[in-house]
């Protein structure tokens, strides 16, 4: 896995959305099936116009 290197407000940004625990890794792997999710929403709507 790669290494990424987040400035002390990203930390505390995730921090603030840990839930129980959760490793940092958790919380991106979410965040970008959230945003996957969003972007084909987004995507698929365009269609339909």
């Amino acid at each position: 896995m790669p290494q990424v290197h987040l400035d002390e407000e990203t930390v505390e940004r995730l921090d603030a959305l840990r839930v129980d625990d959760e490793e940092y890794d958790e919380i991106v792997s979410e965040l970008i099936n959230i945003y996957e999710a969003e972007e084909l929403t987004l995507f698929r709507s365009g269609d339909m116009d």
